[in-house]
């Protein structure tokens, strides 16, 4: 029993290393792919996509955030020294839920709000006022004009989860965003119809974008 036990443990200690690599080997393909298409004329002027509107999903392993983070901040001081032929301009959702209560004079009383009112009533309230619509508003204030060359980042998906969903936010960016192509930072999966984000939660929606990692398949 105790050997068996202790074949047990080791194979799972053995899968989970496995996992982990995979996920760093997805991980950096997927970071290399990101900075030859940020390169590409084709991508930049959101070329070669029909008539869908270029929203492409960078999806990693939620273990890999940090990773992920010091990525985009990279990516974004190369486009500045002139290291890549774009713009990159990266917007926190977390920054902009922030935004939003602030500008509705309420983020300080959020957390007495909760305490009084319960989580789940909190929620709704922060949602009405959190909106996608207001999400992409918001996103479009900080980012335009949006001109040739311009390619925006959405990251923090995870951090405003449930107060916005990414299937939500694509839908009320459309009309705003055709001119420039929009890179989600997803930690989790998408398979080009569902997302799943932390690739346990599961969205109710679809939703079509195009997965930057499409090519590694």
């Amino acid at each position: 029993m105790v050997a068996a036990s202790q074949d047990n443990q080791h194979q799972s200690i053995v899968e989970q290393h496995s996992r982990t690599a995979r996920a760093q080997r997805d991980f950096d393909s997927r970071c290399k792919l990101l900075r030859h298409r940020l390169a590409e004329e084709d991508f930049l002027s959101n070329k070669g996509i029909g008539n869908e509107v270029g929203f492409f999903t960078f999806c990693y392993d939620p273990s890999l955030e940090l990773q992920a983070r010091a990525f985009f901040d990279r990516i974004v001081k190369d486009s500045q020294a002139g290291k890549l032929p774009c713009t990159v301009k990266v917007v926190n959702l977390y920054d902009v839920f922030l935004q939003l209560l602030e500008e509705k004079r309420i983020l300080k009383a959020v957390p007495k709000q909760e305490l009084k009112t319960g989580m789940a009533k909190q929620l709704k309230q922060l949602q009405k006022i959190a909106s996608p619509e207001a999400f992409a508003k918001k996103i479009l204030e900080l980012t335009k004009p949006h001109e040739y060359r311009d390619v925006i980042v959405i990251t923090g998906v995870g951090e405003v989860y449930p107060f916005c969903r990414v299937h939500d936010l694509l839908n009320n960016m459309q009309a705003d965003f055709a001119s420039v192509p929009v890179v989600i930072a997803y930690p989790g999966t998408f398979n080009g119809r569902e997302f799943r984000l932390f690739s346990t939660l599961a969205s109710d929606n679809y939703y079509r974008a195009f997965d930057l990692s499409e090519e590694l398949q």
